[in-house]
């Protein structure tokens, strides 16, 4: 399996960044269209955890962790509401195992994307370039939905 670089983390985050309104919202949908199912599983978490904060954070990294693997050259296949059923049970019992121990291998070997694992901890853990930090709940929140995303995303690739 290939890996995403802390390079190709490092050019998502300048193309994501950089972006106005507009094309922000053009890539958006793009991603939106090829991994339709993804997003909306994704999107069910603000409603659930009774956190709107989580949704504009969402849509961001979504995009982000989109841009990751197109920069990388890793092709994604459509996620199915059938690769979502089989991957809850399995990765729950991951997240548990990981709070139980603290233990970050647990998270790489599922995941199995360890610089974007690290990335999203660091991210949801430290203060934004403004100074705004997240609340633990948030944060939690945030890296949870976001390690769902990129393990599902993960055992979708086909190389190219």
């Amino acid at each position: 399996m290939k890996h995403i670089s802390q390079e190709s983390i490092d050019k998502a985050i300048s193309v994501i960044d950089e972006l106005n309104d507009e094309q922000l919202e053009k890539v958006f949908q793009t991603y939106a269209n090829e991994q339709e199912t993804l997003l909306g599983y994704a999107m069910t978490a603000p409603k659930e955890y009774e956190n709107e904060q989580l949704e504009g954070l969402l849509v961001y990294y979504f995009c982000l962790i989109c841009e990751c693997f197109n920069q990388e050259g890793i092709k994604t296949n459509s996620i199915s509401e059938d690769d979502i059923e089989a991957h809850q049970e399995p990765y729950f019992e991951m997240l548990d195992a990981y709070f139980e121990n603290n233990d970050e291998e647990v998270i790489d070997s599922y995941v199995d994307q360890p610089n974007l694992s690290k990335f999203m901890a660091i991210e949801v853990s430290t203060e934004d370039d403004d100074g705004t930090t997240l609340s633990d709940e948030t944060a939690s929140q945030l890296f949870i939905v976001c390690l769902s995303m990129v393990a599902l995303l993960n055992r979708s690739t086909s190389e190219e």
